[in-house]
């Protein structure tokens, strides 16, 4: 099947021209390409015809999972007929195993699992398997991070047929394989019923809504395949065919489980003899015990915690060698789309070195076995060997993607809204919080935002201490404030509860204020990486949408970055005032977005939680903060003396708290279950500190 776009709009501006241009780029043969567009230009549009014209399954990268939630949001719209997959970790939260030698302190591996969303990443899987050419994947860098073996999963999948001869205990024998479970009771995902000659089976995920069918045997044959109300067991209809993927990506023959063991009893006899031959008796001792423990789990049960530190053995890979990922679940000639490149690119060039640091220690100290270290991320070399071709989508392209797209640079500098690029005017510093205390003025009275930008956090405190005492309502933000606590002043701002916002660097994709008339950029000539051609550019940007946004550089001189963005804007400033002109349009200021998921993701995550009739991020009001709860303890320990034991005082403490943080937990997997990853982080957040203070409190 082929790619249908659906859209109320028509490529308009130089749209048409970079469609164009990519389209012939990519048919003659070019690998890596350059979409770059300035903000607000619809470049998510222009990707949507590049796919469509070009008929490839398609990756979409992304560097975060609310980007990605928002980009998976908007090709499902303009993709309703195709299949348009998500492909994100599927942790609510994780604490990863390590070891700290500088203070002997071993840290057990903590996670929580989002079924939904482990739900989309085997929909995934199986709908490029199973062969479907309209596919796009839209994924955060999760797909660079080990996967099954896309043979042993293919080869696990259950295809059947009407007519089709098969024993009827092999089959049963086969969903077991799949990892299916049996049960007597109520069918859940995952899970199979059987009655007689008739196998009720809840598949863990597909493309139809109940996702449940009935396999009807007459002795050795299959009778009828349906589709079942997985409630009443009413038909649905009927099936000539159907095939059940395995209920996880990490599946395996038994024939390849007894091999592995094999080999990790061999390769654990060769660290024990490394560690006695070293004198390092309890690392030997350590190893001999995990791991031997490991493996009676993994000869009973079939898994055991950390499981995935033998990765190498069970899918039969040589030591040293890559792990499977998502990307070799794509057909050879896909395609992948890097959404803000000059940021995702570093991501994964970056997660293989955090991950290598943190099993090195596991390895030395007798943790793990040496293959710990073959379940990982990929190399930024493995990477690039396993790109299809490339489009690098971004308002400032780093130098590899240029270097790499070898001058094939579509631009896109016309906006929908018909706003210019912001002009950017330099004022020597004297004098300049005077000067700029003017400008915020002018922009207050119109109910106006401000951003200003300094080159250190020290320099942003005490500005803004400065603006308290002269009356100038601001907020300052940088590294030291706490993520979640950014995004709220971030809405506060939108709300108009303060006029400006000072911070060291605003340059964040994804910032979007359309409420920002000015942009204020300190000490604009300290040349480096905050006042280098990619960062000015960027931070300029957050004043691209509203219609009299405008940008002051405060600098003594002009340095090679300030001039070469300077000079840049005014020649996209040149283009887009022409062609506004040609073409009769008036700058209408941007609407203003939230920081949400698409209302298609909140509508099909309200569907699922319908039952639920508080909304998660009301749950906060439900339990206090975690200063309010110490506060309360210390009060009553100072009253000991009226009545109450301290043992009894701390149990109650505990009890409470112990409360508190299930109820964190719970309003966590609620807004992750919604895709709403940040309200999760909050509350994430509010559970660690909790827990904190619970231990604190015990000792």
């Amino acid at each position: 099947m082929d790619f249908k776009l659906v859209s109320d709009y028509a490529p308009m501006g130089d749209q048409p021209e970079a469609i164009a241009q990519l389209v012939g780029s990519i048919r003659h043969g070019s690998q890596h390409n350059v979409l770059l567009g300035v903000t607000g230009s619809g470049k998510t549009f222009t990707v949507a015809n590049v796919i469509a014209e070009l008929n490839r399954p398609t990756l979409v990268l992304s560097h975060n999972k609310t980007l990605a939630a928002q980009l998976y949001g908007e090709f499902r719209n303009f993709f309703p007929e195709n299949a348009v997959e998500y492909f994100v970790s599927y942790y609510d939260y994780y604490q990863p195993e390590a070891y700290l030698p500088s203070t002997d302190t071993y840290i057990e591996k903590d996670l929580s699992i989002n079924d939904e969303i482990e739900k989309m990443r085997l929909s995934t899987v199986s709908t490029l398997l199973s062969g479907r050419r309209d596919v796009i994947v839209v994924s955060s860098v999760s797909c660079i991070y080990g996967a099954g073996n896309p043979a042993d999963f293919h080869a696990t999948a259950i295809d059947i047929r009407v007519g089709q001869v098969v024993s009827y205990k092999h089959f049963l024998y086969k969903l077991v394989e799949a990892l299916y479970t049996r049960t007597e009771r109520e069918l859940e995902p995952a899970t199979f019923r059987v009655n007689g000659d008739t196998v009720d089976i809840m598949a863990a995920f597909g493309e139809f809504g109940n996702q449940c069918f009935r396999v009807m045997f007459y002795d050795n044959e299959i009778e009828a395949i349906q589709s079942i109300d997985p409630v009443t067991g009413q038909r649905i209809h009927s099936l000539d065919n159907l095939t059940l993927y395995p209920t996880n990506l990490f599946v395996t023959t038994k024939e390849r489980i007894n091999a592995a063991v094999q080999q990790i009893y061999l390769d654990l006899g060769k660290q024990i003899e490394f560690f006695e031959r070293e004198g390092r008796m309890m690392e030997a001792q350590r190893i001999k015990q995990r791991v031997e423990y490991d493996l009676e789990m993994i000869k009973e049960l079939g898994y055991c915690p950390g499981i995935e530190n033998y990765s190498r053995y069970f899918d039969g890979r040589a030591a040293g060698t890559r792990p499977f990922c998502l990307l070799d679940y794509f057909p050879k000639d896909y395609m992948i789309v890097v959404d803000e490149s000059h940021v995702t690119l570093p991501q994964v060039h970056a997660m293989f070195g955090g991950d290598r640091a943190r099993k090195e220690n596991l390895v030395e100290y007798g943790f793990r076995l040496p293959a710990a270290k073959d379940n990982r991320p990929l190399t930024f070399s493995e990477f690039e060997q396993l790109q299809g071709t490339s489009i690098y989508v971004s308002a400032t392209p780093a130098d590899w993607e240029l270097m790499k797209s070898e001058g094939v640079i579509a631009e896109q500098l016309i906006r929908p809204t018909g706003l210019v690029d912001p002009p950017l005017e330099v004022r020597v510093t004297l004098n300049q919080i005077d000067d700029l205390l003017e400008e915020i003025d002018k922009r207050v009275k119109r109910d106006d935002k401000v951003l200003v930008t300094t080159i250190t956090k020290r320099m942003a405190e005490e500005l803004s201490k400065y603006f308290d005492r002269v009356g100038v309502r601001n907020r300052y933000i940088h590294s030291d404030v706490d993520t979640l606590e950014r995004i709220q002043i971030l809405e506060d701002l939108r709300a108009g509860m303060f006029d400006v916002l000072i911070g060291v660097n605003l340059l964040r994709e994804g910032l979007d204020l359309p409420e920002v008339a000015l942009v204020a950029i300190l000490d604009a000539d300290k040349e480096g990486f905050l006042r280098n051609v990619r960062s000015i550019t960027q931070i300029a940007g957050r004043a691209a949408r509203h219609s009299q946004g405008n940008v002051i550089l405060y600098a003594d001189t002009c340095t090679e970055s300030m001039r070469y963005a300077i000079e840049q804007s005014n020649r996209r400033r040149e283009i887009q005032v022409r062609y506004n002109m040609e073409h009769g349009m008036m700058p209408r200021r941007a609407q203003k977005s939230g920081t949400g998921q698409s209302a298609l993701l909140a509508g099909r995550a309200a569907a699922e939680t319908a039952a639920n009739a508080v909304a998660y991020p009301l749950a906060e009001e439900h339990y206090a903060t975690a200063a309010d709860v110490a506060a309360g303890y210390t009060a009553g320990n100072a009253g000991v003396g009226a009545g109450r034991q301290p043992d009894a005082m701390a149990a109650g403490a505990g009890e409470n708290l112990d409360a508190l943080i299930a109820r964190a937990r719970e309003d966590m997997e609620r807004a992750a279950k919604a895709l709403d990853f940040l309200a999760a982080a909050r509350f994430r957040d509010r559970m660690y500190e909790l827990q904190k203070l619970r231990d604190e409190n015990r000792r």
